[in-house]
């Protein structure tokens, strides 16, 4: 790896096979003792991503929320050379169901037509106040 690229090799030795993360200076700082992503063999795993830019919420309410998940996500993924195609599976919480059918247009235009795995749930609440999360697994094959 060259000293331009931006990314810092990792290796976690709590995992088995020779896993690996990719950290980038300029991702948004983990909100908790977390792993941002970390790679098994072929796989991502990207930890849960909330609307924030510079540690905090971003303002707006759940479209602004969920349209910066989004980005956070892609830009994870993107530091580790991967795209949103390459999402396998997701998992969205919302604090509200009522939110359902807002945050399904959302993700649509997120993501196009790549149509991966996912499941949602309703949780009582999510770190900063945010009403909205995601996290997901993409393959690097």
């Amino acid at each position: 790896m060259s000293e331009a690229d931006a990314h810092y090799l990792v290796q976690l030795p709590t995992f088995r096979l020779g896993d690996q993360m990719w950290l980038t200076e300029a991702m948004t700082q983990p909100v908790g003792p977390y792993t941002p992503v970390v790679r098994a063999g072929d796989l991502l795993f990207v930890s849960g991503q909330v609307g924030i830019v510079d540690g905090a919420l971003v303002e707006g309410g759940l479209d602004a929320e969920v349209t910066q998940a989004m980005a956070n996500l892609a830009a994870q993924l993107e530091s580790n050379r991967a795209t949103v195609n390459d999402i396998t599976k997701t998992t969205l919480f919302l604090t509200d169901m009522a939110d359902y059918a807002r945050v399904n247009e959302l993700y649509i235009e997120a993501l196009g037509d790549h149509r991966p795995a996912r499941s949602c749930v309703a949780v009582a609440a999510l770190p900063l106040g945010a009403c909205f999360e995601i996290e997901a697994i993409a393959s690097l094959r």
